[in-house]
């Protein structure tokens, strides 16, 4: 990559989100590490660096890098000038790709929070080549949407046989509200199926697969799981894709894997109504004006309370089974929105740039690209990831 100014530049960092991950970077970047923020305000950004240099009085001289996703040219001396660029600026359908671009093409690792299908996907088809052949690392979803689930079943798979068929199955539970960022991201999804549907399949036409392992990632069924005492409702998120790609590019994961993706449910009233409410959501989606609507109930950019965000959390179960043994683990922490994806995005980023990591390039997932490092960090900046059961 050469000599570059920067180790890390947060673009994005005076939103809710963006500005919880520069706080997350203030009080734990290795000292002397060289980063900055980038955007388009340059009044906002400094004020967001005083706010900083009151947690950590270094980051007082932090630099101040203006950009904006309009402009094509300073999009490119950003990438060409950092070695890790962390980037909050959604819905990234509308506002990623022009950056996604400049980092493919200047060879810079790069991490959003993206849970839009649609968007990887797209990213994949168009810079996913490019990215390998600079080098870039281009690694999407690293917040709550999809860390937990990647690297979960990641640490699921190490804890049972090799080279047999293995199946995981993992079952979502969380007391929090949804981030604003993420809102407007299942919006922009309900209201283009057709078009996500047809990225996918293109994808799915040119990307290349394991012809000697099968990787199957399903849907599920509603079903009731006595042990836990929940019913278990399939998600339709980009989770399981997440998963099924750091699968088909691990062999560690089996001849054979399967994996299935549940939110947790304690009462039967409540998975009736999130049905009827995603239906509804599905529907008005389609119709700009309700779109438009909908929209304004909670913006990008928008969160809860200091308070309100301790008194979150989540937690996902995952139940792996293979070669006659079965393993209960979990991964687990505080405000998922919010406060826990700041940290696994700061992380992420924090990783790449300065961790001993496999030789990956181009599109690639959490599992993949940063594995067993990014589990480390994560533990000791305590999150729960740990062996509950073996039987």
């Amino acid at each position: 990559m050469g000599e570059r100014d920067h180790d890390l530049v947060l673009f994005g960092g005076t939103g809710f989100t963006g500005g919880l991950t520069a706080e997350y970077l203030a009080r734990h970047a290795p000292r002397g590490s060289r980063w900055a923020l980038a955007g388009r305000n340059r009044a906002k950004l400094a004020a967001l660096r005083d706010r900083l240099a009151r947690i950590n009085e270094d980051c007082a001289d932090l630099p101040l890098l203006e950009a904006d996703v309009t402009d094509a040219e300073s999009l490119r001396r950003l990438a060409e000038n950092t070695r890790v660029v962390i980037t909050t600026v959604g819905p990234y359908l509308q506002y990623g790709e022009p950056l996604v671009a400049a980092c493919a093409r200047s060879g810079t690792d790069y991490v959003d929070l993206t849970g839009e299908p649609e968007f990887v996907d797209r990213m994949y088809l168009a810079h996913h080549e490019t990215a390998r052949e600079s080098g870039a690392r281009l690694v999407h979803a690293c917040g709550f949407d999809s860390v937990p689930y990647d690297l979960g079943v990641y640490f699921t798979v190490q804890h049972l046989p090799r080279s047999v068929p293995l199946t995981v199955e993992g079952q979502v539970r969380a007391h929090a509200e949804f981030s604003g960022g993420t809102y407007a991201s299942a919006l922009t999804a309900f209201s283009r199926p057709t078009q996500m549907a047809q990225v996918a399949r293109r994808r799915r036409e040119v990307e290349k697969r394991p012809a000697d392992r099968r990787i199957r990632v399903s849907k599920g069924l509603l079903y009731r799981d006595r042990e836990v005492g929940r019913w278990m409702v399939p998600l339709p998120t980009i989770d399981p894709q997440i998963v099924g790609r750091s699968a088909a590019a691990l062999d560690r994961y089996g001849p054979a894997f399967t994996y299935r993706h549940y939110a947790a449910v304690k009462r039967g009233p409540v998975v009736v109504a999130g049905a009827l409410g995603l239906a509804a959501l599905g529907l008005l989606a389609q119709l700009p004006f309700a779109r438009k609507a909908l929209a304004n109930l909670r913006k990008p950019g928008e969160g809860p309370s200091e308070q309100r965000r301790l008194q979150s959390w989540f937690s996902v179960r995952f139940v792996g089974e293979g070669g006659g043994e079965r393993v209960v683990t979990e991964f687990a922490g505080g405000d998922p929105g919010y406060d826990e994806t700041a940290k696994m995005l700061a992380e992420s980023a924090l990783c790449l740039a300065f961790d001993e990591l496999p030789d990956t390039s181009g599109q690639v997932t959490t599992a993949v690209a940063m594995g067993d490092a990014l589990l480390n960090r994560l533990s000791r900046a305590g999150l729960q990831i740990r062996v509950v059961q073996r039987s």
